[in-house]
């Protein structure tokens, strides 16, 4: 019994220093780093960076555009929410897919594919004769198109937690107002919206705290527009290369960190308050009938979606098999050589594929291995071992929560040094990257493995260890392969989340170690748009064959793991 407790422990406390090596003590630096000078605390250097006009300027544009951006993707998530989970329009599980597809869509492939479908040189609105003049500004080179980027990249993350918390939602309580005599209108009213304050709360601070740290959108758009946000101001800060750059981004990204961490701590105290008491079981959520108004609904939902998916789309691949672009497609211009520059002859293209495969796919299976081990702890019945799991656990979430680019900053103030003992530097190599997505996407894969712990009965535990087993045999034959298929499911999500990324890596790459998202934003920056919108139409293209492959595992993981699937 000794033994199988040593054991446990022993697992326990690397857990929590491996999850402290990678989340706390970067972050811990950074603070040091930006709010310490000789060691001492002098906030100094804070105070002086917010009474710098670019940085005041860029911390206002960051509040503004993630308030106004996190405000109407709250308003449209929660709009499509209440239509899809309150009503009997049809092709729920289609209109849940598609509504969902932009968030896994890299941001900088977002913006690209927007620049492509509104501007001048747009291909589809060339052929319809709607196309803005050329030579004029850009539609989106400003505050409103950055916002509206935002807003459609981010209603997704609104719309998933509105949908959850629809479904999580006593039948009896509808059931109920509409025997009193309730129409729909007063049920939302009276009913539904009260009880969706919380979800609504957490779905504006998420998407508030990933517009603050979104680096694509706010790059692309943003500095054609010269509205600077903090994350680009940042990046420009990096690459200046100065004497003192690490410690002047460092007080930046403090800045960062500390109103992404406050918006958080809002959230969860408004949520306390807001929360109400349920009874009864969660059922499936009312059908409410349209009646005559279905087609209408319908119709303008599939206009929506087409308007969000099919422009910009059809844009993005229309500028890839063109010559050069604000060439109109067609059968003289028509070619498929950019996507042979990028797939055969272009060394960096093939590179970034390799290596954004590899690291996503390694970070996706460290991070199933390490919830499945962690998940065990959070439901132990020893107050301590919870407790130093809830430790690691709310590190992971505290690294999902800040922006990206401040995760990226901390870990090179962390590994820009050799390491003790043996003086190797991660810094410019593809291990830093990787560190940085387990780091930063921890949180994703524990979400759906913690569910599925909290489902089990632990008297299975304790059945296995009367009958001698020990911790690594429960592991390894009782409690693994019961959390696998959701194991499984949140890895597919932080390989998808890494695959596509741009924020964490955009700091961290060097020449040979580049990712798919630095290597189109580069393209892009660069001015070959051309090459830029073939990659960007391969990683779409393998986005959704992922994501259509994830519901082969609908039938074999718990319920709701999967987000489109019911």
């Amino acid at each position: 019994m000794r033994a199988i407790l040593t054991t446990e422990r022993a697992t326990l406390f690397l857990l929590l220093a491996g999850v402290t090596a990678m989340c706390g003590l970067p972050l811990a630096l950074l603070f040091k780093v930006g709010l310490t000078v000789d060691g001492s605390f002098a906030p100094g250097p804070l105070l002086e960076a917010l009474q710098s006009k670019p940085v005041l300027r860029a911390l206002w544009h960051s509040l503004e555009s993630s308030t106004l951006s996190a405000l109407t993707a709250t308003l449209l998530g929660a709009t499509l929410s209440l239509i899809i989970g309150l009503t009997d329009v049809r092709a729920k599980a289609v209109l849940v897919f598609l509504i969902l597809l932009p968030m896994m869509i890299p941001p900088h492939v977002t913006a690209i594919a927007w620049i492509q479908a509104l501007g001048p040189a747009s291909p589809v609105l060339r052929w319809l004769g709607l196309a803005p003049e050329i030579g004029s500004t850009h539609p989106l080179y400003s505050r409103e198109g950055l916002v509206l980027l935002l807003t459609l990249q981010h209603s997704p993350l609104v719309f998933l937690m509105v949908r959850a918390a629809l479904r999580s939602f006593p039948r009896e309580l509808f059931d109920a107002a509409r025997v009193s005599g309730a129409q729909a209108p007063r049920m939302l009213l009276r009913i539904a919206l009260p009880l969706l304050a919380p979800a609504l709360m957490a779905g504006f601070a998420l998407s508030f705290v990933a517009a603050l740290g979104n680096f694509g959108i706010n790059a692309l758009i943003g500095i054609p527009a010269r509205y600077t946000t903090l994350p680009v101001l940042v990046w420009r800060r990096l690459a200046s290369f100065g004497a003192d750059v690490l410690p002047n981004v460092a007080v930046i990204s403090v800045i960062l960190a500390l109103v992404a961490l406050l918006a958080i701590v809002l959230q969860s105290i408004l949520q306390r308050r807001m929360r109400a008491s349920l009874i009864g079981l969660p059922q499936a959520p009312l059908a409410l009938s349209l009646g005559a108004r279905r087609p209408l609904v319908e119709a303008l939902l599939w206009l929506f979606i087409g308007s969000v998916l099919l422009l910009p789309a059809a844009s993005l691949l229309a500028t890839s098999l063109v010559r050069t672009y604000g060439l109109d497609l067609s059968l003289e211009t028509l070619t498929t050589e950019n996507f042979v520059e990028i797939l055969w002859r272009q060394s960096v293209t093939l590179r970034a594929f390799a290596n954004s495969t590899g690291i996503a796919a390694v970070s996706a299976l460290v991070i199933a291995a390490l919830c499945i081990l962690l998940g065990y702890f959070l439901i132990s019945r020893k107050t301590g071992v919870r407790q130093l799991a809830g430790l690691a656990s709310a590190q992971a979430d505290i690294a999902f929560a800040v922006p990206g680019l401040v995760m990226s900053i901390a870990l090179i103030l962390a590994f820009i040094r050799p390491l003790p003992l043996l003086n190797v530097s991660l810094y410019g190599t593809l291990w830093i990257i990787l560190i940085a997505y387990v780091a930063c996407f921890l949180a994703v894969g524990m979400k759906p493995v913690s569910a599925a712990f909290l489902q089990m009965d632990m008297s299975l535990d304790d059945a296995a260890r009367v009958s001698g087993a020990g911790f690594g045999t429960r592991m390894r034959r009782i409690f693994a392969p019961l959390v696998a298929p959701s194991a499984a499911s949140g890895a597919i999500l932080v390989f998808l989340t890494a695959y596509n990324e741009v924020t964490v890596s955009a700091l961290l790459w060097s020449t040979g170690n580049e990712t798919i998202g630095t290597t189109i934003f580069n393209y892009e920056d660069g001015g070959y748009t051309t090459l830029a919108a073939a990659m960007s139409v391969v990683v779409v293209a393998a986005t959704v064959a992922i994501m259509i492959a994830m519901n082969a595992l609908a039938r074999r993981v718990p319920s709701g793991t999967i987000p489109w699937r019911d």
